[in-house]
Order: C-alpha cells, then sequence, then structure tokens
C-alpha cells in the first residue's frame, strides 16, 4: 500500500506544471487598451476648441492651429525618447507620469486669456505628455510580451485610440456646445487621471516580472538591465536610421498619413463640415463613426499584416484614401446624406490601419531598436499633422474654404502609395549597435 502511494505521489510530481489557460501578455495588452483609451480625451478636443475659442477670444483660426500643431509635433517628437526612457524606467513609471502631465495642462486651459497660454498648456505640457503615451507606448508593450500575433495585437492597441475618440467624441460635443469649452477641458484631464491606478497597479514592463515567456516565445527570456543614456541612445539609433533609405520612405509615408488623419480630418473636418450648415454635434458624431470602423480597419489590418506583404498593405490604404479625399469636397453639405455616411465608414476603415504594416517593416528592417526607430518613424506622422493643422486653419482664413486642402492631401496619398512600394525588403542588421551607443 505504501509503494502504491508512493509511486502515485512521485507520478504527480513528474507532471509539469500547467500554464495557466490565458497568457498574462493578453492582460498587459487590455490594461494597455484601456490606458490608451482614456488618454485618447486629449486627441479628441483640438477640432472641437476651434470655433469656441475663436469666438470667445477672437484668435484666428491659424493661430489656433499652430497651438494644435505645437502639440501634434511634439507629441510625434517626443515619442523617441519615450521609448528608451521605458528601456531606462520602465512602461508604469513613464506612463503614469505622462497621463498626470496630460492633465495639468489641460486642466490648467480653463484659466487662460492670451493666446501663448493655449500655447503653453494645450501644445506643450498636453504635447510632451501625449508623445509618451504614443504608439511608441504600444509597440513597446508588442514587443515584449508577444512573439507572435505581433501585427494582430499592434492593430488592437492602435485601434484603441479611436475607441476613446468614440467614447469621448460625442461627450465633449454635447458639453462644447450646450455648456463651454471648459467642461469640457476638464473632462480631459479627469479621464487622464483616472487611468493612471489602472497603469500603476495591473501594468508590467516585462514577461519575466512575473516569471513567464513572452507570448509565442518557446525559451524563457530574461528581463534586461534599465538602459542608461536614454537621450543619447535615442539620438544614436536615429543617427544609423537616416543612413538607411528604408528610414526615409517610412518616414516620409508616415508623414503623409499624419497630414491627412490627425492634421487634416481630426482637426479641421468638424469646422469644416460647419461651414457647410452641418450642426457642430452632428459633424462630432461623423468622426466618432470614424471611431467606430478604425477599430475594425486596424485589427483587421494587424491581421493582414501577419499574412500579406506590408508595402503592398500600405500602397492600397494610401491610395483608397486619397481617392476618399478628393471626394470629400463634393460630399459636405447642411444634411447627412447617404454618400458621406459612405465616406465616413470608407475613410474609417483606412484611418490608423497603416500603423500594424508601419510597425511590422520596421520590425523587419531594425531588429530590437525597431520600437525607437518607429518613434522617430512615428515623429514624422506628427510633423506631418502639424503642418496640416497649422496650414489648413490657413487656408481656411485665406480662402474662405478648406476644398485646397483636401485636394492636396489626396494628392500626397498618391505620392504615399508610390512610396511605399519601393521600401525594399532586404533586412538590415539592427540600427545604432545598442552597446556601442549607450558605452
Amino acid at each position: 500500500m505504501t509503494q502504491t502511494t508512493e509511486a502515485a505521489a512521485a507520478r504527480q510530481d513528474a507532471k509539469p506544471t500547467r500554464s495557466p489557460r490565458i497568457h498574462r501578455a493578453w492582460f498587459v495588452a487590455a490594461v494597455t487598451f484601456v490606458t490608451i483609451i482614456g488618454a485618447a480625451a486629449f486627441r479628441s478636443l483640438p477640432g472641437l476648441l476651434i470655433d469656441p475659442l475663436h469666438a470667445e477670444f477672437g484668435w484666428s483660426r491659424g493661430t489656433i492651429g499652430a497651438a494644435v500643431s505645437v502639440n501634434l509635433a511634439l507629441y510625434g517628437l517626443t515619442a523617441p525618447f519615450a521609448a528608451a526612457l521605458m528601456d531606462r524606467f520602465g512602461i508604469r513609471r513613464v506612463v503614469a507620469v505622462a497621463l498626470t502631465v496630460i492633465a495639468i495642462g489641460s486642466g490648467l486651459t480653463v484659466w487662460m486669456t492670451a493666446a501663448w497660454q493655449l500655447m503653453l498648456c494645450w501644445g506643450l505640457l498636453v504635447g510632451l505628455g501625449s508623445g509618451s503615451m504614443a504608439l511608441a507606448f504600444a509597440a513597446t508593450v508588442t514587443n515584449r510580451w508577444f512573439t507572435t500575433r505581433r501585427g494582430l495585437v499592434s492593430g488592437i492597441l492602435t485601434a484603441a485610440s479611436a475607441s476613446g475618440q468614440l467614447i469621448f467624441l460625442p461627450l465633449l460635443s454635447w458639453m462644447v456646445e450646450t455648456h463651454d469649452w471648459r467642461p469640457a477641458a476638464v473632462t480631459v484631464a479627469l479621464a487622464a487621471l483616472a487611468v493612471v491606478p489602472f497603469v500603476w497597479l495591473l501594468l508590467r514592463d516585462h514577461p519575466a516580472d512575473v516569471g513567464q515567456k513572452p507570448y509565442g516565445a518557446t525559451e524563457f527570456v530574461p528581463k534586461p538591465a534599465p538602459v542608461t543614456g536614454a537621450a543619447r541612445r535615442t539620438l544614436g539609433v536615429l543617427s544609423s536610421a537616416v543612413r538607411t533609405g528604408p528610414f526615409w520612405l517610412l518616414a516620409g509615408t508616415f508623414a503623409i498619413c499624419g497630414a491627412s488623419t490627425n492634421g487634416l480630418i481630426q482637426t479641421h473636418f468638424v469646422p469644416a463640415a460647419h461651414d457647410h450648415g452641418l450642426p457642430v454635434t452632428t459633424a462630432a458624431s461623423l468622426l466618432a463613426v470614424i471611431g467606430v470602423f478604425d477599430v475594425v480597419g486596424t485589427i483587421a489590418s494587424g491581421w493582414f499584416t501577419d499574412r500579406f506583404e506590408p508595402r503592398r498593405l500600405l500602397a492600397v490604404y494610401y491610395a483608397l484614401r486619397g481617392v476618399s479625399l478628393l471626394f470629400l469636397p463634393m460630399l459636405l453639405g447642411p444634411a447627412v446624406h447617404p454618400s458621406m455616411v459612405f465616406f465616413i465608414i470608407f475613410y474609417g476603415l483606412d484611418w490608423v490601419a497603416t500603423v500594424p504594416p508601419t510597425l511590422a517593416l520596421c520590425r523587419e528592417q531594425y531588429g530590437e531598436d525597431s520600437a525607437i526607430v518607429f518613434g522617430w518613424v512615428l515623429a514624422s506622422h506628427q510633423v506631418g499633422a502639424a503642418l496640416v493643422a497649422y496650414l489648413g486653419g490657413v487656408a481656411r482664413d485665406v480662402f474662405g474654404t478648406y476644398d485646397m486642402v483636401w485636394y492636396a492631401s489626396g494628392a500626397l496619398c498618391a505620392a504615399a502609395a508610390l512610396m511605399a512600394l519601393v521600401i525594399r525588403r532586404r533586412p538590415v542588421a539592427p540600427v545604432g549597435g545598442l552597446g556601442a551607443v549607450v558605452a
């Protein structure tokens, strides 16, 4: 009897420990998704502020657009440094501080009385905070926690921003039209602060922190030591990347992506539709519907990226976007017609579908430094967005219409489609040589 019991116990001990049914990486991705949703409130507000600030303070649309352009530019230029800071201090600390800075910047706008204060609060503070919450955050989480399904995960996390837009745009537009723009600014601040506990308590920096392998990995990956010299490493990676042709093509296409989305539609669609007699709340709701289909399109794009050549996907996405923008001036009017609904659905599916294949190409070309390289590519995205946010406002002041901006953006998207096709597929060595950069 004793020998039988001992044999049974030995067999029980020999059984491998059963791994959890749901890998911890998916919980981390879920927390990241919720975090980006909460932070998306600040991206929903600029287009709603142009008319109220113009009416209350008499600032030109070009001046207000300049503040938005500072925000968008810093959003991009901060991203590569944020990716390096996450390697140095950890994801949780960087993201928690970034959300706090966003809350401070948005909250202080309720007391502003001069245009320079808009530049400081919304342009500088919210720009710096949002840059640390940019897509480099999603890229870092994806690279650390997943070795398979990266295209799908990057698509899901990219769609989080659109989901936040869907949640906040109708609410914020109702506040602006019914009450004032100040309650909307306070709501943005509170939304950013509300996400901080989720980040601090639930997010983890690396799979090794919880004793797990990255999702899809065959071997345990130890947590790397903190990387010092974040700024030097970031600039070193850039110095090496700019010597390669794919970097300039990726940066150029993504600059056009930003110009035709964040800089154009997100900033100027609501005031442009209002110019044609469409109520602000209705126009903002249409922009929110773009967010609905953005979620579908971006997740689908991640799935496609895992299966098809990223260059061809980018070419198709940019070409379709360019065609849709050329038709937009003919669709705007005082009422929502079926043709406008079709545009909203079509444009929504293509909004940030470019992100998963762009991430895949950065990863293919630049290996371990891909998150930082993508941060610089994202910087070009936001520089393009900043230029159009400003120039779009200037064009409206000068010509009294946005038509020229729609047509120019459509032509740029056609150029981006051609640029995507000539990106070479041959992988190159990781840029910068991490040891050489931080030595």
